[in-house]
C-alpha cells in the first residue's frame, strides 16, 4: 500500500491550479495556504515554517514562489537585523487566502456523499 503524505488529514485536499502570466502551471494547495496561514498568525516566515515543520530555506522559497505567481505580492517581509524583521500578508494574500479556504469548505460540503461512498467502500472491504 502507497504511503499517504498526512495520514492524519483524511478527506478531500484541493489543488487549484492556474496559468501565470508567463503560461507557466502554477498551484496553490494546503501546504501553501496553511503557510499563509501560520505566517498571517505569527508575523514571521521562519516561525511560520517551524510550525508546519518545514525548514526556513522552504518556507522562503514556497512564499517567493506565491510572490511571483500573483499580480503582486501575497507577503511582504523584512529582513532582520537589530529590529527584527516579520512578515505579514499583503491585502492581496488575505484575499487569496480567504478565497483558497472558501473553496476548500465549499469543495468539502460538495463531497460528502461521494466521500461517503468510497468510505463505505473501504470499510465493506476489511
Amino acid at each position: 500500500m502507497p504511503n499517504v503524505r498526512h495520514p492524519d488529514r483524511l478527506g478531500l485536499h484541493l489543488r487549484v491550479v492556474l496559468r501565470d502570466r508567463a503560461g507557466h502551471a502554477v498551484a496553490v494547495g494546503p501546504g501553501k495556504a496553511d503557510l499563509l496561514e501560520a505566517i498571517g498568525e505569527t508575523g514571521s516566515i521562519a516561525a511560520a515554517g517551524r510550525r508546519l515543520g518545514m525548514s526556513y530555506k522552504r518556507a522562503w522559497s514556497l512564499v517567493e514562489t506565491l510572490n511571483a505567481m500573483f499580480r503582486g505580492p501575497l507577503v511582504d517581509a523584512a529582513k532582520g537585523g537589530a529590529r527584527g524583521g516579520g512578515a505579514v500578508l499583503t491585502p492581496l494574500g488575505v484575499k487569496i487566502l480567504a478565497a483558497y479556504r472558501t473553496l476548500e469548505v465549499q469543495s468539502a460540503r460538495a463531497g460528502q456523499a461521494p466521500l461517503g461512498i468510497i468510505r463505505r467502500a473501504i470499510e465493506a472491504e476489511k
